[in-house]
């Protein structure tokens, strides 16, 4: 089921909500929300809890508006400002030109106040116990990063951007690093994610359904034509799966989603010249 978040909460929040709603504890989602980001939440129930690492594995879609002229201990608006400057030289080109240094495959600093672990303790954690932290750059890819619309205040530049990028990318250090790469400070004043892996907007389900009840349920096998290669089973096969036999070899080196009809019966990777089953999901008939 994929939910259209709204500000304010967390994605936790919105797994609490669904377990009520679905009147299962089995629920999980892919790919965490900040609070004050909206848009697309893929969660899994029951047995789809296990497709939930392929989705958030894929490559993710937001929009956003970046704040120039202050920078803030969390790189969003809901922190605490900790440095200002002067946006009165800043211009268009100066923004395009650090933004284009960012397209592509880049070494990026994940936010302090994140998830990320250290020593076994997320980092927001530690931040919020006064402890600095300065977490190692990781490579992320990020294919797309459009300028929309510059707007100049009074003492800042709103600057809305459109990004597709892989997983792992902080889109609140996209912010900061270009406030700091121009001198002025930087931040993220908002944030909506319109797709993750191969679900939009157009599948979603607003939360006030989600807590009426509403539910717009997609089944697994539809889950698994989106995420994954596809190999349709003979019926022997099918057979050959339920008794946990390996198949011959797919194509490639790909996870592929091994299906029957209408039903997804498991997920395949090569292994030692043949297909074998990393997870099934429904035995033959």
């Amino acid at each position: 089921m994929v939910v259209d978040k709204e500000p304010g909460m967390t994605s936790h929040d919105v797994v609490a909500i669904a377990r009520r709603a679905l009147g299962t504890r089995k629920v999980g989602h892919a790919g965490t929300l900040d609070p004050m980001a909206t848009g697309i939440l893929v969660l899994g129930f029951n047995n789809g809890t296990r497709l939930l690492q392929y989705i958030t594995d894929g490559d993710k879609s937001y929009v956003a508006t970046v704040v120039l002229g202050a920078a803030t201990i969390t790189d969003d608006v809901e922190g605490e400002v900790i440095f200002t400057g002067d946006v009165c030289a800043v211009t268009d080109a100066d923004i395009e030109r650090e933004l284009s240094k960012m397209r592509g495959t880049i070494m990026q600093r994940p936010s302090s106040v994140s998830a990320v672990k250290v020593d076994g303790e997320r980092a927001y954690d530690r931040v919020r116990a006064g402890e600095k932290v300065e977490l190692a750059k990781r490579e992320v890819t990020i294919s797309q990063l459009d300028v929309r619309e510059i707007r100049r205040l009074e003492s800042s530049i709103e600057i809305d951007i459109e990004v597709t990028c892989s997983a792992g990318t902080f889109i609140r250090a996209i912010a900061r690093d270009c406030g700091d790469a121009l001198g002025v400070g930087g931040h993220l004043n908002s944030l909506r994610r319109t797709r993750i892996a191969g679900f939009g907007l157009d599948k979603s389900i607003s939360l006030a359904s989600l807590k009426a009840g509403e539910l717009q349920t997609l089944p697994l096998v539809d889950i698994a034509r989106v995420t994954f290669k596809v190999r349709e089973l003979a019926l022997d096969e099918v057979n050959e799966l339920s008794f946990g036999r390996p198949l011959s070899a797919n194509p490639d080196d790909a996870l592929y989603a091994a299906i029957s009809g209408q039903q997804l019966i498991a997920l395949l990777a090569n292994k030692d010249g043949l297909a074998k089953p990393t997870a099934v999901f429904a035995a033959a008939n």
